[in-house]
């Protein structure tokens, strides 16, 4: 059966841990044609202190639009703005991104949230796997890259849907639970769902 789930709480937040210290909080909106994701995260990783803000606009099939991200690190203040087509071609500010051609999420380093595009985006009944390339934003400068990610929907956990997430450039490999609005509960590394 493929992944379905119900609507979206009006907030959630995860304590990030282990790669780094931190909070995440986030408001989702359904906005009648889609959706979009107004975030911030603060947090401390290889003792750098950083804090992100975004808003993420995806439309009814959750393939991402728009995506406005700010943030302040050591290297400074920095703001990306990325668009995409519904062909999966991507400008970065206003500039051609040919190499996020096929990626239809966006995925903000270190974060919790934005794993939620592709699972409900891919909707894959249980052993249905797909991978998933997304525009990856650093989250020390905003430098846009290509990740490569792949997702295999496993046996659901009582009323908890498991996906095994893979990105290999990261050598990361383990399985992502979700709860029934599709927004990840344990993301292990990375965070815990607090609300």
């Amino acid at each position: 059966m493929p992944a379905r789930f119900g609507s979206l709480p009006a907030s959630a937040a995860w304590r990030l841990r282990d790669a780094l210290e931190g909070f995440e909080v986030v408001f989702p909106e359904s906005t009648g044609d889609g959706y979009r994701l107004d975030g911030s995260t603060t947090a401390v990783e290889d003792g750098q202190p950083w804090t992100v803000r975004y808003e993420i606009v995806l439309d009814e099939a959750w393939r991402t639009r728009t995506a406005h991200v700010w943030g302040r690190s050591p290297r400074g203040e920095h703001e990306v703005r990325l668009d995409v087509d519904g062909e999966g071609h991507w400008r970065v500010d206003d500039v051609a991104a040919p190499h996020l051609d096929g990626c239809r999420d966006v995925d903000i380093e270190s974060l919790a949230c934005t794993n939620t595009l592709p699972v409900h985006r891919l909707a894959l009944g249980v052993g249905q796997e797909a991978d998933a390339p997304a525009a990856y934003v650093r989250w020390l400068d905003l430098r846009v890259e290509r990740l490569e990610q792949h997702y295999v929907r496993v046996d659901d956990a009582g009323t908890r849907q498991r996906f095994h997430y893979t990105a290999p450039v990261f050598h990361y490999d383990d399985h992502l639970v979700y709860d029934g609005s599709g927004l990840v509960l344990d993301y292990p590394g990375i965070g815990t769902r607090v609300l």
